[in-house]
């Protein structure tokens, strides 16, 4: 349950999202979310003491968490890594994309999505989530499950935000990718994984 002051916070940061999503992220001012929020302009700089950059990077952050969560769905069911990987990879460039407001953020505020997307508590959240699969499959002489799992939580994430040559939303494409270089030197050549009995 949340406290008073985790329940405001919130509803500061939740205020921001709409008129983000209103205004855009250039046009927002912190007299906008205060009024959208109910309350006073002294209690926004109580919690986001850096003013405006602040209460962006919240606001990223809080956005990036629920993408998350919506992402760890979407795989959430799948049987084997290649699955995980190729199915993560689709739905998350297919979010990011049909995404209105981390649209508006990735044009105006880049350094705020950048810093979210790629800090290490994001990598440490995709690690979590990926080392189970590594450990129900055979890997390559000397690779271990987690150090698998630090290295594709940086390439997935690197991919996410410039997707280069590869089409992602081409599932050929997302399969060449994932397995000519996201697991390249993980799994054993020229065997495909396998789950392991357990």
């Amino acid at each position: 349950m949340m406290g008073p002051k985790q329940s405001t916070e919130l509803a500061i940061i939740e205020a921001a999202y709409e008129c983000i999503a209103r205004f855009g992220p250039s046009r927002t001012s912190i007299e906008d979310v205060a009024h959208a929020a109910g309350v006073s302009r002294a209690t926004m700089y109580r919690y986001f003491p850096g003013g405006r950059d602040e209460l962006i990077n919240a606001v990223a952050t809080w956005e990036y968490h629920r993408f998350f969560l919506r992402l760890y769905e979407a795989v959430r069911d799948a049987t084997t890594l290649e699955e995980v990987m190729e199915r993560g990879l689709m739905h998350a460039h297919r979010a990011i994309k049909d995404h209105e407001v981390l649209q508006l953020m990735l044009r105006t505020e880049p350094k705020a999505l950048e810093s979210t997307l790629l800090a290490e508590p994001t990598r440490t959240q995709i690690e979590a989530f990926l080392v189970p699969y590594l450990a129900r499959h055979e890997l390559a002489k000397g690779v271990t499950p987690e150090a698998a799992a630090s290295f594709l939580s940086r390439m997935v994430l690197s991919y996410m935000s410039a997707a280069g040559q590869w089409d992602l939303s081409d599932p050929d494409e997302v399969s060449r990718l994932v397995r000519a270089e996201l697991l390249a030197g993980i799994v054993p050549p020229p065997t495909t994984l396998t789950v392991r009995q357990i």
